[in-house]
């Protein structure tokens, strides 16, 4: 045991103690962990901190755009559409202008002046003179008159007269489909299908409850009678002289109401129908759109100053009860 005791005393001398201390010093000893758990979750809930401020921030600017744009249309108007260019697709009109060969012309009358004694015009009032201290007419003419909305009504009984045209489908997008370069080589031309697919791969499709504009530059005749009428001879008959304008096709109408589901359309010449269906007193083409109850617009201008697709157009018109049509003020929204 003393032996043994005495071994074990041996082993554990200082010296050898000591070396080891010293060997054990020279190792490295490894830095504390600095993502230690306490430092990671610190960092952990000011990363998700700044997320959640950045997010509430992102929807606050959402949220002040939303009211500001689809609820409150001011900002609309005063941020995008008073920047836009405004094309007007009316033509003015008076007595003089051209119309349907089946109407009276226009008469106006003078009824006050802002001078006592206007002369050259007279009306009801004393001594044979209008009235005075402000300006005031009185107009007589057919609702069909200058560019002009037909309601479903003016050809088919029990259609919506002009007061019952909703308001919802007087500003809708504006489709032109140009074919002003087919119809000066042929003053008979008719809109096409292939018009259409045409359109449609450029453009692509016609958007549901869109107002489809035949541009035919027939416009540029105005106010010219005989030009937009352009018969084929002086004198004789429709049936021997018939008129030479462009219109619709029964197809292509077919296709755009009932296929594409647009809600009206509209022409630069006096009628739906080619002139040489009108000159025989067909009008089978604007029977069929007024016949679906929808409206049309006649007459209109400018269509070469409006882009294809991308705009947008207003139809003001009267609200008369039971109206048959009226002269329209009618104008493009452009992108």
């Amino acid at each position: 045991n003393a032996e043994y005791m005495g071994a074990t005393i041996q082993t554990m001398h200082p010296a050898s103690s000591s070396a080891f201390l010293l060997e054990s010093e020279r190792r490295p000893i490894p830095p504390p962990p600095f993502f230690n758990a306490r430092k990671l979750f610190f960092i952990v809930i000011v990363l998700l901190s700044m997320i959640l401020i950045i997010a509430v921030c992102i929807l606050a600017v959402l949220l002040r755009r939303s009211v500001g744009g689809s609820h409150n249309l001011k900002h609309f108007y005063l941020n995008t559409l008073r920047t836009k260019k405004f094309v007007d697709l009316t033509h003015s009109f008076d007595e003089t202008i051209p119309h349907w060969k089946g109407v009276p012309a226009m008469n106006r009358t003078l009824l006050y002046w802002y001078e006592e004694g206007y002369e050259g015009k007279t009306a009801p009032g004393a001594n044979g003179y209008p009235g005075y201290g402000f300006f005031i007419e009185q107009f007589c003419h057919v609702g069909q008159w200058g560019t002009h909305i037909d309601p479903p009504a003016h050809f088919v009984k029990n259609r919506k007269t002009l007061d019952e045209i909703e308001v919802s489908e007087m500003v809708l997008p504006l489709v032109v489909i140009d074919v002003h370069e087919q119809v000066a080589v042929n003053p008979d031309y008719t809109l096409t299908m292939e018009d259409i697919h045409a359109w449609e791969a450029q453009y692509g499709q016609i958007t549901e409850g869109s107002f489809v504009a035949m541009r035919t530059d027939w416009s540029k005749r105005w106010p010219n009678a005989t030009l937009m009428e352009n018969r084929a001879c002086v004198k004789g008959t429709y049936a021997e002289c018939p008129a030479r304008y462009p219109g619709w096709s029964k197809e292509t109408l077919q296709f755009l109401y009932e296929t594409r589901g647009i809600t009206a359309s509209g022409h630069e010449t006096t009628d739906t129908d080619p002139g040489s269906a009108t000159s025989r007193d067909d009008y089978s083409l604007e029977t069929y759109i007024l016949d679906l109850n929808h409206y049309q617009i006649e007459l209109m201008n400018n269509l070469d100053q409006v882009p294809q697709d991308g705009a947008l157009i207003v139809i003001g018109a009267p609200k008369l009860k039971g109206g048959s049509g009226f002269p329209a003020r009618v104008f493009a929204i452009l992108p």
